[in-house]
Formats: C-alpha cells, structure tokens, sequence
C-alpha cells in the first residue's frame, strides 16, 4: 500500500439500510482524497432506513448518493476494485460472501442493528446516533493508519483489532 491512489473500501450489511450506509458516509468525510467509501447488503432491503437518512442530514453529510444496493454490484465486470470490505453486522459476517477481484483486505467490524432497536422514537432514533458514534470511531483510527509503512500481515492485524475496538475506548493508529 504504498502509492497515493484513493483506497476503495467497501461496507456490507444484511440490507444495506443503516449501519453500512452510515459507514459509508463517515469514511467518505474523514478519508476525503484518500479513501471512496461504497456500501452494500446480502439482501438489500431497497431503501435507506428514515432514520440513517435523518442523522446523515442533521451531521451535515452529503447522501445525494445513498441507496440500499446488492453486494452483487461490486462482483461485476467494471465495479470499483476494492482495496478493503470490512462488514459491519454479524449476519453479514457469517455469510458467504461473493470472491472479490483483485482479493481486498477484509474484516469485520460488526456493531448492533440500529433498525432491532425497540422503545420509544427517542430511543430508536438513540441507536442511529450510537451506531454513527460506534462507526465514526472506528473508521477514524482506520482512516489515520499508516498504510504505506504496514506490510499486509500488519495490516490485517490492525483491521482485526479495529473490530475488536470497544466503542467506548480510545485507541491509537
């Protein structure tokens, strides 16, 4: 990883309306220039959650892009050669995800269902919040990594801790 070229990095989830979509907002803000962030679900459920899209807006990201798509758009002939896949949801984790070209780096980085979240609108609209706090976290250490000085086995290290990251501890690049 050594040249300067933007590093695509692709975000999946099970629907790909929340957590995912949240991911790729954040990485598209704190990797601007460096890294293109791209989400994806198993089974894309066709709509970002109200939810996601009202907390992207109210932190000011851009979501004019933003749409809930099949993990099968970045396996096709023409589709971004991704660098990382990271998923963010266990579902996604324990399944068999398509073979990517060019073989990325990948881990999971898994963080609760804002969509599972019951009580009141305040508190499922909490839970967004705390999934952007949860992810926002981690992408920044993942984003401030010392790409170009880590050899692969480092690398894949150091992405495996970040999915380790207790959300409420801070950790250094």
């Amino acid at each position: 990883m050594k040249d300067d070229t933007p590093r695509n990095v692709l975000f999946l989830c099970t629907h790909n309306s929340a957590r995912s979509v949240i991911a790729e907002a954040i990485i598209n803000r704190l990797g601007e220039g460096r890294f293109k962030g791209y989400s994806a679900g198993s089974q894309p459920s066709g709509r970002v959650h109200p939810y996601a899209m009202d907390l992207l807006r109210q932190l000011n990201y851009d979501v004019s892009a933003l749409r809930s798509k099949s993990w099968e758009e970045f396996a096709q002939p023409g589709a971004p050669k991704l660098d990382f896949v990271f998923t963010v949801c266990d579902n996604a984790a324990n399944e068999v995800c398509p073979v990517w070209p060019g073989q990325p780096m990948t881990a999971h980085w898994g963080v609760p269902d804002p969509s599972a979240a019951e009580g009141t609108e305040s508190e499922r609209r909490f839970a967004f919040a705390d999934t952007h706090r949860m992810l926002y976290q981690r992408i920044g250490i993942f984003v401030n990594l010392p790409l170009s000085s880590l050899d692969k086995l480092s690398l894949q290290r150091r992405l495996d801790d970040i999915g380790r990251t207790r959300a409420d501890t801070p950790q250094k690049a």
